[in-house]
């Protein structure tokens, strides 16, 4: 008779499977409270179940996506609590898919989330709108479990899908999510192993801690911009915190949150990413994006996108970008920029692009801020404008020439205030108003 030691050595390798089935197959072991906005007391709101993943001498031993996975379903299916994940490189051919209410939690730098290597093949039939599936002409790298991204050249954006493959059959996949559009052969249709190291749809109160995400670029060529993509990527991810992490080397955006509310990305590095390295989403109401890093990222340090109101951007220090340090523009109204560090960008300091009236961004105020060396200008408040505040900012170009005017003020550009800013420049300020 094999004893009980003897079955737990023999079955520990398929440990992950087995705690990813019994979450998915067993209702009953679904929390009865947690999630519910008044639940009985502060325990049953919040279970304390903590699970730990690593390389070894861990709950769940293992090195890439499914170990991961396995303890995060596992915990959200108890209705919360933390994974922690122990130092080591874990490799990725599938995002890590959060979980509303779970804590992921690393060890800092030391536990590295690397995105395997990218499989792109042409499509061998159109993908059509509604369709949860994808025909390539070569299917080497494509396998049942592996993330994939499927485009076209007019279908980007919001219109791509972010998938994970769930079955095979030659060089026909079925997927997770259906196509958002008709992502058609002739318009160069494609899928390729593309997906954000770490992804959350559809959730609350989740939280992703003290960890690094390595984007693994020189071998994912394909870049995807942060509608359906990014190091770290949230769509309709409410009240979720980004905290201690690091994201480098990703072919797209840094970290992304779209249609998210609410959201949190303190103490955080995004550098030499391909896209924007902060990308506070469409639609995405009160964020807070304070105390991190953007630095060397292809595009803007932080991009506000369409729709983003009611934010606090604060104590970041955006450097080096290939794009605008910070970018304002689409109805993102009421937003609060404050004691941040923007410098050396290469194609301004900050920009409110050039929006109509109805599309501008309104009343945001500009606070307590160092613009230093960026290319161009400082600040420049294009589009139609109205409420603008910029004060007790320092302003300057310390000789390198390269910030040429302090504050440029667009034709359109409604009423702004200016007050109490240091500015050191050839020209401080350019007002292109008619009349001024």
């Amino acid at each position: 008779m094999p004893t009980l030691n003897s079955l737990l050595t023999f079955m520990k390798p398929f440990l992950p499977c087995l705690l990813l089935m019994t979450g998915l197959l067993d209702k009953t072991a679904l929390a009865d409270q947690a999630g519910r906005r008044h639940a009985e007391n502060e325990l049953h709101a919040q279970p304390a179940v903590r699970i730990t993943v690593g390389l070894c001498d861990a709950d769940i031993t293992g090195s890439d996506n499914r170990a991961l996975q396995a303890a995060v379903d596992y915990v959200g299916n108890l209705g919360g609590g933390v994974v922690e994940i122990g130092p080591g490189e874990y490799r990725m051919r599938d995002s890590l898919h959060l979980r509303s209410r779970v804590t992921v939690r690393g060890a800092g730098d030391k536990t590295v989330l690397r995105k395997d290597r990218e499989h792109r093949s042409l499509l061998a039939a159109d993908g059509d709108f509604g369709e949860a599936a994808i025909t390539v002409q070569n299917p080497e790298g494509f396998a049942i479990g592996r993330g994939v991204y499927v485009a076209s050249k007019k279908q980007q954006n919001f219109h791509g899908v972010c998938a994970t493959i769930l079955n095979a059959r030659s060089n026909y996949f079925t997927l997770t999510r259906a196509m958002n559009a008709d992502i058609m052969m002739s318009d160069g249709g494609f899928a390729a192993t593309v997906f954000p190291v770490i992804s959350g749809y559809h959730l609350q109160d989740a939280r992703v801690e003290n960890l690094a995400v390595d984007g693994n670029r020189s071998e994912n060529p394909t870049r995807v911009d942060g509608c359906r993509t990014a190091g770290i990527f949230l769509y309709r991810g409410d009240n979720c915190v980004i905290t201690g992490c690091i994201v480098r080397e990703y072919n797209g955006d840094g970290i992304s949150f779209q249609q998210s509310n609410d959201v949190t990305v303190d103490r955080c590095v995004v550098e030499r990413c391909a896209g924007y390295g902060l990308h506070p989403g469409s639609g995405s109401q009160r964020p807070t994006v304070k105390n991190s890093r953007a630095i060397a990222n292809d595009d803007d340090g932080v991009f506000f996108c369409w729709r983003v109101r009611g934010g606090v951007a604060e104590g970041n220090w955006l450097e080096g970008n290939g794009g605008h340090g910070m970018s304002i523009g689409h109805k993102d109204s009421d937003n609060f920029v404050r004691k941040n560090t923007i410098l050396g960008n290469k194609r301004g300091g900050v920009f409110w692009r050039a929006e109509t009236e109805p599309m501008a961004a309104h009343r945001v105020t500009f606070e307590n801020n160092t613009v230093r060396d960026n290319e161009g200008w400082g600040l420049f408040v294009d589009g139609a404008t109205r409420g603008t505040v910029i004060r007790n900012n320092i302003i300057e170009d310390t000789g390198s020439g390269r910030q040429k005017t302090g504050i440029r003020l667009g034709k359109q550009a409604g009423d702004v205030t200016i007050q109490e800013n240091q500015i050191k420049a050839a020209q401080p300020s350019l007002d292109e108003r008619p009349g001024r």
